[in-house]
């Protein structure tokens, strides 16, 4: 599904043809900036499982300990969503619907994954709940319509 009024074609005037110029290149910025933050979020989460295992008891991880290394390893996984949408989006110029709510359904999942449920209040809780259940739909609804 293209945007014909925002995708950045070759067709138009010369300052829209500029101005997708300059569009693309901040994308590619963002590409480059991504890849940086991909690059620091592993650091991180070699460090996090370093100082977590070289701990008292060494090599023994605790099950809040456990939470940290996924949260950190999840952050790296949505940072490589997010720069697969970039990319995408640099060749395609299309909004790939299907991976941008993937996206958002891994980074709904990591906040699930690391919430401590004994401190939120019971309308938070059903509110990440909605918010699950309608991003499961939405990605339903967008792979099957993909395959028909």
């Amino acid at each position: 599904m293209k945007f014909d009024d925002h995708h950045l074609s070759r067709d138009g005037d010369w300052l829209i043809c500029k101005l997708n110029d300059v569009i693309r290149g901040v994308i590619k910025l963002l590409a480059v900036l991504m890849t940086v933050v991909i690059i620091l979020c592993v650091a991180d989460v070699v460090f996090v499982l370093y100082q977590k295992l070289s701990q008292p008891p060494t090599l023994l991880l605790e099950l809040n300990d456990i939470f940290v290394v996924f949260a950190s390893f999840l952050a790296v996984l949505i940072a490589i969503e997010i720069f697969a949408n970039i990319t995408l989006y640099l060749r395609d110029d299309v909004i790939h619907i299907r991976l941008v709510v993937a996206t958002a359904l891994m980074a709904i999942a990591r906040k699930v994954i690391v919430l401590d449920f004994s401190k939120l209040d019971p309308q938070y809780v059903y509110a990440i709940g909605v918010v699950v259940l309608a991003l499961g739909i939405t990605y339903y609804l967008v792979a099957t319509k993909a395959r028909s």
